[in-house]
Formats: C-alpha cells, structure tokens, sequence
C-alpha cells in the first residue's frame, strides 16, 4: 500500500464514523439520558436476578447438606459403636487368652513336677536294685527374658 493509498484509507475511516455518529444521534428513538437510564435499569435487573439465583442455590445447598446431616451423624455414631464393640471383644479375648496361657502354663509346669518326681522315684529304686542308665532328667526354670 502506497502513502497516498494509507491516507485515503485512515480519511474513509474518519468519515465513517463520523457518519454513523451522526445517524446514530439523528436516529436514535430515545435521549442520551433515557438510553442510560435504560441500560442502568437492565443492569440493575441483571444483577438482582444473579443475586436471587445464588441465594436460591445457597439454600438449596444448605437444605441438601441438613438433610443428609442426620445420616451422616447417625452412621457415624453407629460405627462409633461398632468400634468400641470391638474393642471390648479384643480386650475380652486378650484376657481370655491370658488366663488360658496362665492355666496351660501352670498345668505343664505340674506335670513336669510330677514327671520329674515319678522318675525321681523310679531311680531311686532302680538304684537300689540295679544302676540306671540313660535316663537324665533336667528341670529348666522359667526366665524374665522368656
């Protein structure tokens, strides 16, 4: 584009709008004043209707969130419950199977006693009559550590 041909262009541009400003004024069905009013007035409308729409969604939310409250709250403290249940179980177990230990260990342990004394006695016989051999018994105490 030569010079000449950039001044024409940016001059029809000036001309346009200088055009359309005119027609707009001449044209225009109502005032400056009024078309502002009336713009203000829509804008107004819009910003009521914004407001309006997210004070409805807020309580909708806030409906849906009191509504499944209770649940939520109810299935908590049921399985608040639930673990405690199980917690009394476990202690009840670990009891349990401590007294089954106890037990088990105090009855292995007379049974030892009894064996020993039996073969105690039994040597002491066979000692009498004849020599035993081969038979060691050896009595192993329990330890802290164990």
């Amino acid at each position: 584009m030569t010079a000449r041909g950039a001044i024409g262009f940016v001059l029809g541009s000036f001309a346009g709008i200088a055009c359309g400003v005119a027609a707009g004024m001449l044209l225009a069905p109502r005032s400056g004043a009024e078309s502002r009013a009336m713009a203000a007035d829509a804008m107004n409308d819009a910003w009521d209707s914004a407001v309006d729409a997210y004070e409805r969604g807020s309580r909708v939310v806030t409906d849906k969130v009191g509504s499944v409250r209770p649940s939520v709250d109810a299935t908590s403290d049921e399985l608040r419950a639930k673990v405690d249940l199980a917690r009394e179980r476990m202690d009840q177990l670990r009891d349990s199977l401590s007294e089954t230990v106890a037990n088990t260990s105090a009855q292995v342990q007379e049974a030892v006693s009894t064996v020993t004394e039996k073969v105690t006695e039994a040597a002491a016989e066979m000692d009498d009559s004849a020599e035993a051999e081969g038979v060691h018994v050896e009595v192993v105490e329990e330890t802290e550590e164990a």
